[in-house]
């Protein structure tokens, strides 16, 4: 049996025969049969709010918030038919921006190809800053205790619309709903805040979990002080067809997108395995090793203590280039030593929620990866190098028995495992 893990834009074959594997992926879910119809139809019967045209008026100033080029949301196919539907309201009353939280801006070309030419030339499209202050605007406080300041262009507007994808995630236990405007257009400090080392490292803050997750209080705490008019959020298949359209009020339509997905993408283990082998799910999911934790952090839930992970994720954008996230792990010799530096009373360092959970990942199993990362970085980042896995796999069961079980998650963070 041959099964293939997605890498960038391409995919690494793994040769499984006389392999004691099992591959666990999500429940396949064949996409709406006309996507456009199927949108429209979701705006004018929405969950919990009214029809979308009822919302915004002629006159509006609209803001829609869109995930940056790390997530899978089609905002290419889903704009035009958002415009279509708000025609009547003109286009220099409509900003387009994208949702970057604390990561870099995308390029122009990125910009065009994650929105389209007829989109990125006729709408203003601009990306949101955390960094820099000029841009944003004070929305109040947290009822955690910290001000919140969010996209200037995102607070004068009428009206609001956040978009997004529905997937499992590892610590606000599903994207979409408000994450698209808290952290999507949020300052740096209030995203700081609610990655601190409590709230992160708390058992709840897990993949799948709304009840009682302080990282999803958070967001949504962070989200309400300005609100929002109406959400449109997705899910994909594997194919990154859509599957589902949960659209209307934020909350609403959030819960039941992230109720849908639990049924789809989450597996329960009888046990945990000494070897598991998964994928960031490949472009845009792995386009840098920042990213390709959420991948690690999906097999971590599965795999024994002092176990092996073996990773598939191309980084061809390196680890990436903003923060603190390359300089944490290459200035700490262990993730012990990392560990103990961010649960240090006042330690507060950009990218250290990233680093915190790679940290507790490589603490509980070696990880390996595939990558286009230079060997001796990733030694570094206290990762090991591999330059095949099918190789590293036979090297590791030539060590423990031909007979171990193995765990396969082609989809990585997308189906997510959890112990029974």
């Amino acid at each position: 049996m041959n099964v293939k893990l997605p890498f960038g834009k391409t995919s690494v074959d793994l040769d499984l025969s006389k392999i004691n594997a099992s591959v666990l992926e999500p429940k396949f879910v064949v996409g709406v049969k006309d996507e456009k119809a199927a949108f429209l139809e979701s705006c004018q019967s929405p969950i919990g709010s009214d029809p979308l045209t009822e919302m915004i008026d002629p006159e509006d100033r609209v803001a829609i918030l869109i995930p940056d080029a790390t997530r899978p949301f089609p905002s290419h196919r889903v704009l035009p038919w958002l415009m279509e539907a708000l025609s009547y309201v003109p286009k220099e009353n409509v900003v387009i921006i994208n949702g970057t939280g604390s990561h870099r801006g995308n390029t122009p070309d990125e910009l065009i190809a994650m929105v389209g030419h007829e989109i990125y030339n006729n709408y203003r499209v601009v990306n949101h800053s955390a960094h820099e202050p000029e841009g944003l605007s004070h929305v109040g406080k947290s009822k955690f205790g910290y001000d919140v300041y969010q996209n200037s262009d995102y607070v004068s507007a009428d009206k609001r619309i956040l978009t997004g994808f529905i997937e499992p995630h590892f610590m606000a236990g599903f994207s979409g709903g408000y994450k698209a405007a808290f952290p999507g257009v949020t300052d740096i400090e209030a995203i700081m805040k609610y990655h601190s080392a409590m709230v992160v490292g708390d058992p709840l803050s897990s993949w799948g979990n709304l009840e009682n997750n302080p990282t999803q209080e958070h967001v949504r705490a962070g989200g309400e002080l300005l609100g929002a008019d109406f959400l449109v959020n997705v899910t994909l298949n594997r194919d990154r067809v859509i599957t589902r359209f949960f659209c209307g009020d934020v909350i609403e339509a959030h819960e039941a997108g992230c109720a849908y997905v639990k049924e789809s993408a989450m597996i329960g283990c009888e046990r945990a395995f000494p070897i598991v082998i998964t994928s960031n799910n490949g472009y845009p999911l792995d386009q840098n090793l920042y990213q390709a934790v959420k991948g690690m952090s999906a097999a971590a839930q599965i795999v024994e203590e002092g176990g092996l992970i073996l990773l598939a994720a191309e980084c061809s954008d390196g680890f990436p280039d903003h923060g603190n996230y390359r300089k944490l792990l290459f200035d700490y010799p262990s993730p012990d030593a990392l560990l103990d530096a961010i649960r240090q009373p006042g330690f507060a360092v950009f990218d250290q929620w990233q680093v915190q959970l790679q940290a507790l990942i490589c603490r509980k199993a070696r990880v390996g990866i595939l990558s286009k990362l230079d060997g001796t970085d990733v030694r570094k980042a206290h990762l090991i190098p591999v330059d095949s896995l099918q190789e590293a796999l036979e090297e590791e069961l030539e060590k423990i028995g031909r007979e171990a079980p193995v765990a396969i998650l082609p989809e990585g963070p997308v189906s997510v495992p959890y112990l029974l």
